[in-house]
């Protein structure tokens, strides 16, 4: 069975912006949660899916250890170069066997590591939340991070209280990427996800996932489906768009932050580009 959409961590240099981003497009944000690496993060939840708000805020913290790697100073590095969608996270039930089977592929970055901290529910309670993640990693694409992630305590974690927004959004569509060559991608994102394509084309592909799409396209094909910029790939592919499923589109149209969506209505997707949503392209389907 095909791994399911898990999360996606939006890297930022300004975590308090994005918080204050996020919120004014109707979003419930969590709140801020330290890691012994040096990142913050703030959560913002959907059933089954999340998205990570991140930054490096203490870089002394960085160590020699598997998460100072491949999460705290990839994410300073990345930081460097611009700001954005940098690492894709697939639902994981053993992330030891998903580990397994990414040796097995030629494509695992490391061994399984686990870590655990604490988080607060809405009354202020703290609980124990714990992660066991395994990394994939392709190497021509140097600016995506992959992994699955297992959750160890999903009913400390979880909180449909966090789960409803005030634009209507009840989960994820679907998650973008842009390459030069998307065909030189494919083997590696079928492995990853544990599915074969269901459409392959000469401007991309698409993996319909156990909870969500993950599609790879050209530079042109993303310009055209979405109508706003590409990132930049000489470098190697990015990942650009995350789309969401909206129940009423036109709850955003007062939103301060969405520059020029007087004209759109419901039955159009929402686009938000990436100068306007800190290095991310953010698309809000309705009808779903």
């Amino acid at each position: 069975m095909a791994r399911g959409l898990d999360h996606i961590v939006h890297a930022v240099r300004d975590l308090d912006a994005a918080v204050a981003l996020y919120r004014g497009l109707g979003f419930t944000v969590g709140a801020r949660n330290r890691h012994p690496w040096g990142t913050h993060n703030h959560i913002i939840q959907f059933p089954g899916y999340f998205i990570e708000l991140l930054t490096l805020a203490e870089p002394d913290k960085l160590g020699a250890d598997g998460f100072s790697t491949l999460f705290g100073r990839y994410t300073g590095d990345f930081l460097k170069r611009h700001e954005g969608l940098s690492l894709l996270i697939l639902e994981s039930r053993d992330a030891n066997a998903d580990e397994a089977d990414f040796r097995a592929a030629g494509i695992a970055a490391s061994e399984t590591m686990r870590f655990e901290r604490e988080g607060q529910r809405p009354d202020g309670s703290v609980v124990k939340v714990g992660f066991s993640l395994a990394f994939a990693e392709d190497k021509l694409a140097p600016d995506i991070h992959f992994a699955t992630c297992q959750q160890h305590y999903p009913d400390n974690f979880w909180n449909p209280a966090f789960q409803k927004h005030a634009n209507s959004v009840s989960g994820v569509a679907g998650v973008v990427a842009v390459a030069a060559a998307p065909a030189r991608h494919l083997a590696f994102i079928q492995a990853f996800i544990g599915a074969k394509a269901g459409r392959v084309g000469d401007d991309g592909f698409e993996i319909v996932t156990a909870r969500g799409t993950v599609g790879v396209m050209t530079p042109a094909a993303f310009v055209a489906r979405f109508g706003v910029a590409a990132p930049d790939v000489s470098s190697g592919a990015r990942l650009a768009a995350l789309r969401f499923a909206a129940a009423d589109a036109s709850l955003l149209q007062d939103a301060p932050e969405l520059v020029g969506m007087a004209g759109l209505y419901a039955g159009n997707a929402a686009v938000i580009g990436a100068e306007d949503a800190m290095g991310a392209v953010l698309v809000f389907e309705p009808g779903r």
